[in-house]
């Protein structure tokens, strides 16, 4: 593994590494950047096929994180963690202890949330440990499951994105096709649905796809036919690289926004989305309803000032699409540009 390498890729930073024997915790926590403020971003806890598959997942998840907060206007820098989910039978209440261990030994440089893989539960567990973690349980002073803000957010960038390339102000009839109706996923197609908009739906669980066929009237179709779907919108929100060289030229949307994280396999293909004319929505930008309603949790959480915050995806949706019009630039690489120009003047301050 290429380890200095891999940092010296994704402009980094710090990693650090955690193995507990007595548990099984394999944990890794990369912090991109701290310029505007102390790392915030959650824990992903799936399988990998190698270690170093789980260390490029973070680095690139928290690089992420970084810019989307950025974009947010919000006081923290990009963190992330993922902990490689043990292949054989495991105490997951004594893991993710040793994992909020693991946190609190960070001392507030990192803050941790749930992801995929991770809840509630987790994070109230990890809470018994240390106080450096959100989305837990509103008794608790916390705000809970995220997703409904993440799912919010999209929505208002979806919003944005309709009005920009297709010229319509709702989304009463628009047809959008969405990948993955997980905890995000479902909370976007109830956001979508009550808006009037016209829903297909995929999922590698056939069961969360029925749900939303039956709760919003969604057509089905099979988990790999969703890229074919003839929409106006496509919007990712199952695991990341949705968007490839295989996929894209399947697309028949006008648009993609969504909610997933590294949507784009790699960084060209927001150049071959923005060849064929296809009204890109950069998936940091567009999905930071849910860490701006954890990152309300660190000062005291406010539901109304933490949903005010999240309608304003619209604007900074708005203001990407129009400089990138300006500058015949991608909209990945004029968020990019927005991003940094916050962080430069953090890096002056």
């Amino acid at each position: 593994m290429d380890l200095f390498g891999h940092l010296d890729t994704y402009d980094y930073g710090e990693v650090h590494i955690k193995l507990d024997k007595a548990t099984g915790l394999r944990a890794i926590v990369a912090i991109h950047d701290t310029r505007l403020g102390p790392a915030l971003g959650g824990c992903r806890f799936i399988q990998y096929q190698s270690d170093e598959a789980a260390l490029v997942d973070a680095l690139r998840l928290a690089r992420g994180m970084t810019y989307k907060a950025a974009l947010a206007g919000l006081p923290h820098g990009g963190g992330k963690s993922v902990i490689i989910r043990p292949a054989q039978h495991f105490d997951r209440v004594a893991l993710f202890r040793a994992f909020g261990r693991f946190i609190d030994d960070l001392r507030g440089h990192y803050i941790t949330a749930e992801d995929s893989g991770t809840g509630l539960e987790d994070m109230e567990v990890i809470r018994a440990v240390t106080k450096w973690v959100t989305g837990v349980d509103p008794s608790h002073g916390g705000s809970g499951d995220p997703s409904p803000f993440t799912a919010l957010g999209v929505r208002r960038g979806i919003e944005a994105s309709v009005e920009h390339k297709l010229g319509r102000t709702t989304l009463s009839g628009v047809h959008v096709a969405v990948q993955g109706v997980g905890h995000v996923g479902y909370h976007l197609c109830r956001e979508l649905h009550a808006s009037g908009a016209k829903l297909t739906v995929a999922d590698v669980d056939a069961l969360k796809a029925e749900r939303a066929h039956r709760e919003f009237g969604a057509k089905v179709v099979p988990l790999d036919a969703i890229f074919d779907v003839d929409c106006e919108v496509f919007a990712p929100c199952a695991l990341g690289s949705a968007l490839n060289d295989a996929t894209i030229p399947r697309l028949k949307a006008r648009i993609v926004a969504g909610a997933a994280n590294n949507q784009l396999a790699v960084p060209r293909n927001g150049d071959d989305l923005h060849a064929r004319g296809i009204l890109y929505a950069p998936d940091y930008a567009i999905n930071a309803g849910g860490l701006v309603n954890v990152a309300q949790e660190v000062i005291g959480y406010d539901e109304a000032k933490a949903r005010e915050h999240t309608m304003k995806i619209h604007d900074t949706m708005t203001e990407i699409f129009r400089r990138s019009d300006a500058l015949k630039a991608p909209t990945y690489k004029v968020a990019d540009m927005l991003a940094e120009e916050r962080l430069a003047k953090a890096r002056a301050r």
